[in-house]
């Protein structure tokens, strides 16, 4: 009895903790987003459909996330309050990755299920750099697991999400 009791105490604590991890992110209206966000989005992406807007507070820094459709690909877009971009993440389809990191995501996760595959630019000085690919997937065990992994195929890190129910893995 006591481990069941100390296993939902656990699950109680995992919960808050991401429920304030997550108190960071808000839904924005996208009317309420600064003028200079959106020039900054409808000048770099002119044909872009702008979807919706978060805004983020990360170590006392404040961002905007804006998601698009440009040409039908997705894209996140994170800008400073002031419009200047720092990182956009491109959504590309699993065959687009490139071999090395295609070959490392499939020996650590054999039949894992691909959600989201996106490619992160980080913007210094208005230069965009592919530093990494991001990918979203539910692993044969049912965990949904996040993977950053460079152009090289070097793993730079993982975050497992949650569980997810295997009659949902087919949605």
């Amino acid at each position: 009895m006591r481990s069941f009791t100390g296993l939902c105490a656990c699950g109680v604590l995992a919960a808050c903790f991401l429920a304030v991890a997550r108190a960071d992110e808000e839904k924005v209206p996208l009317d309420k987003v600064p003028k200079a966000v959106l020039d900054a989005v409808k000048t770099r992406f002119p044909q872009a459909k702008l979807v919706s807007a978060e805004k983020e507070t990360d170590k006392d820094k404040v961002v905007y996330e804006i998601a698009i459709t440009d040409k039908d690909q997705k894209i996140e877009v994170t800008l400073t309050p002031e419009g200047k971009i720092v990182e956009i993440e491109k959504q590309i389809a699993v065959s687009d990755l490139p071999k090395a990191v295609a070959d490392v995501a499939k020996a650590k996760y054999p039949k894992a299920e691909y959600k989201v595959i996106e490619e992160v630019f980080k913007v210094k000085d208005d230069k965009e750099t592919l530093t990494y690919y991001e990918l979203h997937l539910v692993t044969a065990a049912g965990a949904a697991v996040e993977v950053r992994i460079g152009a090289d195929g070097k793993m730079l890190g993982t975050e497992e999400q949650n569980k997810v129910k295997k009659e949902e893995k087919g949605k």
